[in-house]
């Protein structure tokens, strides 16, 4: 039997599933795995004509292998213990799961290319920097040895990535702030913060032939539109 942990909503759980896999995932998230229709429309409105190519089918999970996970839940998968941590900032619903002295954090520690470095995802509908920053502290406290990203890779050296991080959030959203209080539109915006972006990664060592790779695993017009929608939510 596979277990799968707090997948996000991406279209890979309901495969798993029909392997019969048990999928567990964060209660904010339960209902949409097993009707994932509202959610499914819901993005659509965000992602358009990209929605199929992103993120694939979106397929419903039985009850039965279906299972809403709290905070700092234990599950056994074998002779492993994985501890679930809420991690909220980069989505409401996100889990980071702890074996040890090791942390699979998901989006919330952030994006590295050939451990370059640490970039934030900021798609929509749920970024939330001041959540997200406790949510980066929570997954300090932890002492952990190690970080597996999703995007991309084994980090080790996990103070001065979360402190990069860190930095580099508030960086992006401030930058933000004075294109979302003018009404610019945000096909405006994204080819700047595009820039903007490269110029960090390029002032960081970062080459010309890994910043597209950045660009791949993080795109602009994404964090472009999570972040206007977060100075939306912060203002309305």
């Amino acid at each position: 039997m596979i277990h799968v942990l707090d997948l996000h909503f991406k279209g890979a759980a309901w495969a798993l599933a029909e392997t019969g896999a048990k999928v567990y995932v964060h209660p904010f998230g339960y209902k949409h795995l097993l009707d994932p229709s509202k959610l499914y429309n819901s993005a659509k409105r965000i992602y358009g004509d990209e929605m199929e190519t992103l993120w694939g089918d979106m397929k419903s999970i039985p009850e039965d292998q279906l299972f809403a996970v709290e905070d700092k839940t234990e599950i056994k998968v074998g002779d492993l213990t994985f501890k679930a941590w809420h991690t909220p900032g980069h989505a409401s619903h996100h889990i980071a799961w702890q074996i040890g002295e090791t942390v699979f954090t998901g989006d919330v520690a952030g994006c590295r290319v050939n451990l370059g470095p640490v970039v934030p995802p900021c798609p929509p509908p749920d970024i939330d920097i001041e959540a997200w920053e406790t949510s980066i502290q929570k997954i300090r406290a932890l002492n952990p040895e190690s970080l597996y990203l999703t995007h991309f890779s084994k980090v080790t050296d996990v103070d001065s990535h979360f402190s990069e991080l860190s930095e580099r959030l508030q960086n992006w959203a401030e930058w933000m702030k004075p294109h979302f209080e003018a009404g610019t539109h945000p096909n405006e915006i994204t080819p700047l913060f595009q820039e903007f972006a490269a110029k960090e990664l390029r002032d960081a060592g970062v080459s010309e032939q890994e910043i597209p790779m950045y660009e791949a695993a993080n795109p602009a017009w994404m964090s472009v539109a999570g972040l206007l929608r977060y100075w939306k939510k912060r203002t309305s």
